[in-house]
């Protein structure tokens, strides 16, 4: 859901500017249990995020959570794939499909699976590239 603006007045500066000024403490507590490092000011009406530069650890860190998130990703993708998986096979159980047709929607899914999958693990190579990088 949408709560606030997010906008860049500095290169090491975001400020967010909540909607609804009662969902400031709310915004700040979320930021800080995100555990990115990030120690928001508030001010009463935005929080101001000051972007500290980024040290060998920190960008070890950031690494893992990229990897965490991919690690997420494709756990999403595995429960979809298995939600789909009980449907096909509710769908011939049931004889709305034929053994032939929930074959070819299997071999389909696995093919849209393994593409997902590599996409996900291409996204984190990129941003672990881009993270390390000086």
């Amino acid at each position: 859901q949408q709560m606030a603006q997010v906008s860049v007045p500095e290169p090491r500066m975001l400020v967010v500017k909540p909607w609804d000024k009662s969902q400031l403490k709310l915004i700040e507590k979320a930021i800080i249990e995100s555990n990115l490092g990030l120690n928001p000011q508030n001010d009463g009406t935005i929080i101001r995020l000051p972007m500290p530069p980024l040290t060998e650890e920190r960008r070890r860190d950031l690494v893992k959570v990229a990897k965490k998130h991919g690690e997420e990703s494709k756990v999403s993708i595995r429960k979809a794939r298995h939600d789909a998986k009980d449907f096909i096979d509710t769908l011939q159980k049931e004889g709305d499909a034929s053994e032939d047709e929930c074959g070819r929607a299997r071999d389909k899914l696995e093919e849209i699976v393994k593409a997902a999958q590599a996409k996900s693990d291409d996204i984190v190579a990129n941003k672990e590239k881009d993270i390390l990088e000086i």
